[in-house]
C-alpha cells in the first residue's frame, strides 16, 4: 500500500491547479515527462535495492558507489528534507482541522498531529504500516472514484451536464497556450510532487522478503503514475477550462461541485487531510530510518542507532520529531525568515537525491557486472544509455530551477545548504581521525626514544 499511494500527496489535490494555470492542458505533458524521469530513477534504485536491501537505501549506495562524503551528504539532506515536510504537513493539516475546531489554536493542532503520529511510529513498525495502509486506501479510493466520475462526465453519462469533448483541451488558446517553455518549466515544478515514491526502497529492509517487496513496488510505479497523476490531470483539464479561477483554487472541489456532489468541499478537505497525515506519517518513518542509518555508519550520534524490543529506532524517531517540532514553531514565530530559509533549503533536495541515485547506479552496476553479474535480479533498461540520459535530464531540471523565478530561491538555498553539509563531512571526518589517533596513543604510547636506542 505504501508503494501504491506513496506518490499521492496533497500536491496532487491542491497544487495541480497551479501547474494547470501556468501550462494549460500541456500540464499533462509536464507530468508525463517528470513521471518518466522518476520511473527510470526508481528502476535504478530497485536494481540496487534487490542486490542490497538496506535501511538507509540510496545513502548506503551513494557511499558505496561515489564515496563516504556522498553517503553522508545524501543521508543528511534527505533526513532534513523529510523533517521539513513533517512541519509543512502538520501546519497544513492543522489549518484544515482549525476550520472545524476554530477555538483550538492552529499551532497546538500542529504539534498534536506530530505527537500522535510519533507515537504510532515509536510503538512498532507494524503500527506505522497499519496507519499508512488505511491512509493509502482512502487516497486510492478517492482517486478512483474521482476518475470514474470524471470519465462519466466526459462520456456523457451524467444527466444535465453536457460532455465537454475537446473544447477545453484545444479551444482556449490551444493545447499548449503558454508555449512549450511553460511545459518545460512545469517539469521542474511537478518533479517535487513525485518525491516519496522511493520510500518502499527504504522500507524494504524491514520486510520479510525485500526482493519481492521491491519488485512489486517497481512494477506498480509506471501505472500508478499514469493513473493517479496523469489520469487525474487529464480529467481536470478536459472537464474544466484551464483558465478557470476555481480550478486554480481547488481543482478537485470544482469538478465535484460541477457534478452537483453535495458537501464537495468537506469531502475533499477530508481527503486532503488524509493525504497530509499520510505524508506526515511517512515523513516520520523515513527520516527516522535515515537518521538510524547515518548513526550506524558513524555519521550521526550512536544513540540514534539503538533499537527498542519492537525493532524500532526510538531515539531516531524522537530526534526527527524534535527537529520537526522546532521547525513547526518557526513556521509561526518566524515564517518569512527562518522557516522560509528551511523550506527553500529543502526544496531542491529531491532532485539532488535522485541525481545521486542515478550516478551511484552507474558506478555500482559497472562494478557488479565486472565482479558478479549473476547478482542482478532486476536490471535497468538499456544500460548505460538510459542512465546517462536520466542524469542529463535531471541536470537540465536543476538548470531550470536556477532560471525560473519561482524555483530560484529553492535552487539557491538548497545549493548553499548542500555546500554546508558537504563541508561538515570533512570537519567531522578530521575530528574523528584526530580522536582515533588520540585513542591509539593512549592505548599504545610511543616508547622512550633513548630506551629504544639502548635496546
Amino acid at each position: 500500500m505504501i508503494s501504491l499511494s506513496g506518490v499521492i500527496g496533497a500536491g496532487l489535490f491542491v497544487g495541480s491547479g497551479i501547474i494547470i494555470g501556468k501550462t494549460g492542458p500541456g500540464a499533462i505533458v509536464s507530468y508525463a515527462l517528470a513521471g518518466l524521469i522518476v520511473v527510470l530513477v526508481m528502476r535504478m534504485l530497485g536494481e540496487m535495492a534487490t542486490v542490497n536491501p538496506s535501511t538507509g537505501s540510496f545513502a548506503v549506495y551513494a557511499r558505496e558507489g561515489i564515496g563516504e562524503w556522498a553517503g553522508y551528504t545524501t543521508g543528511w539532506l534527505y533526513w532534513f528534507f523529510w523533517v521539513i515536510v513533517i512541519a509543512l504537513e502538520a501546519v497544513a493539516g492543522a489549518a484544515i482541522i482549525h476550520e472545524w475546531l476554530p477555538s483550538v489554536p492552529v499551532w497546538l493542532i500542529s504539534l498534536a498531529l506530530i505527537v500522535l503520529l510519533k507515537l504510532t511510529n515509536i510503538f512498532s513498525v507494524k503500527s506505522f504500516g497499519e496507519f499508512e495502509y488505511w491512509f493509502s486506501i482512502i487516497k486510492i479510493v478517492s482517486i478512483i472514484l474521482f476518475l470514474g466520475l470524471g470519465a462519466a462526465v466526459i462520456l456523457g453519462f451524467v444527466p444535465n451536464i453536457k460532455p465537454p469533448g475537446t473544447s477545453n483541451l484545444l479551444n482556449i488558446g490551444g493545447f499548449i497556450p503558454n508555449g512549450i517553455e511553460s511545459v518545460i518549466v512545469g517539469i521542474a515544478i511537478v518533479f517535487h510532487a513525485f518525491v516519496g515514491v522511493e520510500i518502499p526502497a527504504i522500507a524494504a529492509g524491514e520486510t520479510s522478503d525485500p526482493v519481492k517487496s521491491v519488485r512489486k513496488a517497481l512494477n506498480s510505479v509506471v501505472w500508478r503514475i499514469l493513473i493517479f497523476y496523469i489520469g487525474s490531470i487529464a480529467v481536470l483539464v478536459t472537464i474544466l477550462p484551464w483558465s478557470s479561477a476555481t480550478l486554480l483554487k481547488s481543482p478537485f472541489v470544482s469538478v465535484l461541485e460541477m457534478m452537483g456532489i453535495p458537501y464537495a468541499a468537506l469531502i475533499m478537505n477530508i481527503v486532503v487531510l488524509t493525504a497530509l497525515l499520510s505524508c506526515l506519517n511517512s515523513g516520520l518513518y523515513t527520516s527516522s530510518r535515515m537518521l538510524y542509518s547515518l548513526a550506524q555508519k558513524g555519521d550521526a550520534p550512536k544513540l540514534f542507532a539503538k533499537i527498542s524490543k519492537n525493532g524500532v529506532p526510538v531515539f531516531a524517531v524522537v530526534g526527527s520529531t524534535l527537529f520537526a517540532f522546532i521547525s513547526t514553531i518557526f513556521s509561526y514565530t518566524s515564517p518569512d525568515k527562518i522557516f522560509f530559509f528551511l523550506v527553500n533549503s529543502s526544496g531542491g533536495v529531491g532532485i539532488l537525491v535522485y541525481l545521486v541515485i542515478a550516478i551511484s547506479h552507474l558506478r555500482l552496476r559497472k562494478r557488479a557486472e565486472k565482479e558478479n553479474p549473476g547478482v542482478l535480479k532486476v536490471k535497468m533498461w538499456l544500460f548505460p544509455y538510459l542512465t546517462y540520459a536520466t542524469i542529463f535530464a535531471m541536470i537540465f531540471v536543476l538548470i531550470l530551477m536556477a532560471i525560473v523565478d519561482s524555483q530560484r530561491p529553492q535552487f539557491i538555498f538548497t545549493s548553499l545548504f548542500s555546500i554546508i553539509v558537504i563541508s561538515s563531512f570533512f570537519v567531522v571526518r578530521r575530528r574523528r581521525e584526530k580522536n582515533r589517533e588520540e585513542e591509539i596513543t593512549m592505548i599504545s604510547p610511543i616508547p622512550n626514544p633513548e630506551k629504544v636506542k639502548d635496546i
